[in-house]
C-alpha cells in the first residue's frame, strides 16, 4: 500500500496537469471562436462560386475541352491533399482523417498497385505516412491558425501541375469538416477534374464580359483555391474544437482522480493513526 508521502505526491502531480489542461481548453476555446467565425464567414463565398463554376461549365462539351482542368480521363493514378495537425492532444481527429484515407487510398488501389499519391497538410499526416513507408509528394505544415489565400497557393499549383502535367488523373482532398463543437466529421472531396454541382444551368441571369470561356478561364484557379482554402479553415476549426473538448475530459478525469487520491489518503492516515494509537496505548499498557 502507498504511504501517505506517495500519495500527497501524486495529488500534487494530478492537480498540476489540471492546471495545465485547462490553461489548454480555455487556449483552444478561444482559437475555436475565432476559427469558427472564418469557417462561417467563407462558406457562403466558397458555395456561391461552386455554383457559378457549375452555371459556366455548363456551356457545352465541346467548349469544356479546352480547359484543361475540367477535362475527365480514366483514373490511373490519384492524388490526396491530406490535412492534419500539426499537434496532437486533440482526441481522435488526426486519427479518424488518416484512417478515412487509408480506406479511400485501399478502395482506389488495384491489388498490389500503389497508384495514390499523398500531399501532406500537417506534421501528424506527414509522420504518419512516412513512418507508413508512404512516397510523399510533398508536404507542408500548417499554416497557423489563421492562414492566407497566399500562403496555400504552393499546394495548389503542385496539385494543379500535377494533373495539368498527367502525373494524376484525379486530386481529392481529405479534411475534418466542422459541424459544431462536439462534432468534426472526417470528409474526402474531390476537386480535379472539377465537377459541375447538381442544378447546374439553371442561374441564368448573368451577363459575361468578355465571354463565359473567358471568364471560366480565370475562375477556375481561383475555384481550387477557395476549396483548398476553404477545407483547411475546416480542419483548423475542428482541431481547436477537438483539442478544447479533449482538455476539458482530461481536466475532469484529473479532478476525479484528485477525489479518489484524497479519499486514499484520508483511509491512509487514518489507518497510520490507529496504528499509533493501539502501539502507544500497548506500550502504556506493558509499563503498568
Amino acid at each position: 500500500m502507498a504511504t501517505p508521502r506517495e500519495i500527497r505526491r501524486r495529488i500534487r502531480s494530478v492537480r498540476n496537469i489540471s492546471q495545465i489542461t485547462r490553461a489548454m481548453e480555455m487556449v483552444a476555446a478561444s482559437k475555436m471562436r475565432r476559427a469558427q467565425q472564418q469557417v462561417v464567414a467563407t462558406r457562403p463565398y466558397a458555395e456561391r462560386l461552386r455554383a457559378m463554376i457549375g452555371d459556366l461549365a455548363a456551356v457545352g462539351v465541346d467548349e469544356q475541352s479546352q480547359f484543361p482542368l475540367l477535362v475527365h480521363r480514366p483514373v490511373q493514378r490519384s492524388l490526396v491533399i491530406l490535412i492534419t495537425a500539426d499537434k496532437g492532444l486533440a482526441g481522435s481527429l488526426n486519427t479518424n482523417i488518416i484512417r478515412k484515407s487509408l480506406r479511400f487510398m485501399s478502395n482506389e488501389r488495384p491489388e498490389g498497385v500503389d497508384n495514390v499519391d499523398v500531399l501532406a497538410v500537417g506534421r501528424r499526416g506527414r509522420d504518419f505516412f512516412t513512418r507508413y513507408g508512404k512516397r510523399l509528394t510533398a508536404d507542408f505544415p500548417q499554416k497557423g491558425d489563421q492562414p492566407s489565400l497566399e500562403s496555400i497557393r504552393p499546394m495548389v499549383q503542385i496539385a494543379i501541375s500535377e494533373f495539368i502535367n498527367g502525373n494524376v488523373d484525379a486530386v481529392y482532398v481529405a479534411y475534418t469538416k466542422f459541424i459544431n463543437t462536439l462534432r468534426q466529421t472526417p470528409e474526402i472531396q474531390q476537386i480535379l477534374p472539377i465537377q459541375a454541382p447538381e442544378g447546374s444551368g439553371d442561374i441564368t441571369d448573368y451577363i459575361f464580359e468578355p465571354s463565359p470561356a473567358a471568364v471560366l478561364e480565370a475562375l477556375l484557379p481561383r475555384f481550387v483555391e477557395v476549396q483548398i482554402y476553404q477545407a483547411l479553415l475546416e480542419a483548423i476549426a475542428s482541431e481547436h474544437s477537438s483539442r478544447m473538448v479533449a482538455m476539458r475530459n482530461a481536466t475532469d478525469n484529473a479532478r476525479d482522480l484528485v477525489r479518489d487520491l484524497t479519499l486514499s489518503y484520508n483511509r491512509v492516515r487514518q489507518a497510520q493513526i490507529t496504528r499509533e494509537v493501539s502501539e502507544i496505548a500497548a506500550g502504556a499498557a506493558a509499563l503498568s
